[in-house]
């Protein structure tokens, strides 16, 4: 049997994930910048990236903190998991492969769908778009979510500071879903070759 407490890239590895996740999520007095996005908002965020990256542990992990965090803030009901997923699957399409034609009308579609979310939510489906363009990189969807978002705040500073909370949740989400997808895949790749020894 493989030794389970010790993690394959070390324990040095899984604190800076720990400490990448507390600056992102919770904030570290005296080094990080207030938050712009409520912490619900970022997991929200978290929770697509998740689905788009189709990782099962980040999903429940930032779907309980959603939970919590709906209960805490007490927020009125509605159909969140399923609106997120739906996005998901909406922006799975990669624009730089649709025709004009096709992107004109992707973006009246979104546009449409988006205000379902942003109903409840204000912003939220503009700030979901633009995590997963940054997510790939994918200057089109970028250059026309930031459109909508710049539209809705008319304050520079906080532009900035919704976009770095943005920002920063992709950056934690790449590195914890690329881990936490593909940990058990490596562990047995190396026991084919009989090492059980992390």
């Amino acid at each position: 049997m493989p030794n389970k407490s010790v993690p394959l890239l070390g324990f040095a590895f899984n604190d800076v994930l720990n400490e990448l996740h507390q600056l992102v999520f919770e904030g570290v007095p005296g080094e990080s910048p207030a938050f712009e996005l409520t912490l619900l908002e970022r997991e929200y965020i978290a929770y697509v990236l998740a689905c788009y990256y189709q990782c099962e542990h980040c999903l429940e992990f930032h779907e309980r903190a959603i939970k919590h965090a709906r209960r805490k803030e007490k927020v009125p009901d509605w159909s969140w998991q399923d609106e997120l997923i739906s996005a998901t699957l909406f922006l799975h399409l990669d624009g730089s492969k649709l025709s004009d034609i096709e992107w004109m009308r992707w973006v009246k579609t979104w546009s449409d769908f988006s205000k379902r979310i942003n109903s409840r939510h204000p912003g939220l489906a503009s700030y979901l778009a633009y995590a997963v363009g940054i997510a790939r990189n994918d200057k089109k969807l970028m250059n026309e979510v930031f459109l909508s978002i710049s539209e809705s705040i008319e304050d520079n500073d906080r532009i900035k500071g919704v976009i770095r909370d943005i920002d920063g949740v992709v950056i934690f989400m790449k590195a914890a879903t690329s881990k936490n997808r593909s940990d058990s895949t490596i562990i047995n790749n190396l026991r084919t070759r009989g090492i059980e020894d992390l």
